[in-house]
């Protein structure tokens, strides 16, 4: 399990409230048929899309405002811009999600929904039905390989997400099958694209791999799709203007090579 010291007290908060909703966990197991996201994938290469995971995020703690539209036209916005799958963030105290919200969401769109959020406990599992669960690695320690094993055993694909070599070793061991590497520091939120390109190359072949973090233009998604990217995972871009827009963009960046024109932003959590 982290060390909280050595998290950003963001993050720290973060984690602290997790812990706090994993006590009250449901005690009602959820049994889900999922989306395959991975087919999901596939299918915009095929389209001659990036394959573009779009993050539902009302708000974040490390960026400013919130954003106050309907969440499901926002991701039927998303979807119309070719993401082939999407983020709903969960997490309420910092983020502003609900699983309301992503139960809505995943009624109204047919690709994958991921559940955003940050499940320290098993019992999390069972908050609402998702087609993908996020683990992250340095959250959760050595209880990785049991939460994984959980998260299956109800349905769920799940995506695994690491920051560096060790997480990585940490989540291949486990058995994950589609691994997101973060380019966000959690100790310091510094980001960086460079931390993709470090560890991409010790990913397996078999392993779906994304790009999480920091993309912010068409650049960098031929940048990180150049350094081994199946997919990204965009949050900020996106949600920055109009979102069907800015999604266009990015799923096209390696179609119209020229166009860069959408929201480059600073502001590139996860």
């Amino acid at each position: 399990m982290e060390d909280p010291a050595e998290l950003a007290p963001a993050v720290r908060s973060i984690l602290s409230a997790a812990r706090d909703r994993a006590a009250k966990g449901r005690t009602d197991r959820v049994d889900v048929d999922p989306r395959d996201l991975r087919a999901a994938f596939d299918r915009a290469e095929a389209d001659g899309r990036v394959p573009v995971v779009a993050e539902v995020k009302p708000t974040s703690p490390t960026t400013g405002g919130t954003r106050e539209d309907d969440p499901v036209a926002l991701a039927e916005g998303m979807v119309a811009g070719g993401a082939a799958a999407l983020s709903v963030l969960t997490e309420p105290e910092h983020f502003g999600g609900s699983v309301k919200v992503l139960d809505r969401i995943r009624s109204a769109v047919d690709v994958p929904v991921l559940r955003k959020d940050f499940v320290v406990a098993e019992s999390q599992l069972d908050a609402v039905e998702s087609d993908v669960v996020l683990l992250i690695a340095r959250f959760v320690g050595d209880d990785l390989p049991d939460l994984l094993a959980g998260a299956r055993d109800r349905g769920f694909r799940v995506l695994v997400e690491v920051h560096d070599r060790e997480e990585l070793a940490a989540a291949l061991d486990a058995g994950a099958t589609t691994v997101g590497v973060n380019n966000r520091d959690l100790a310091e939120l510094v980001v960086d694209l460079g931390t993709f390109e470090s560890v991409a190359p010790h990913v397996p072949d078999d392993v779906t791999l994304l790009a999480e973090s920091g993309i912010g233009s068409p650049a960098d998604v031929r940048r990180m799709r150049a350094a081994g990217a199946d997919a990204l995972l965009v949050g900020s871009a996106i949600m920055d203007g109009d979102v069907e827009a800015n999604t266009r963009a990015l799923t096209r960046a390696e179609a119209d090579d020229e166009g860069d024109s959408t929201t480059d932003t600073t502001e590139t959590p996860t």
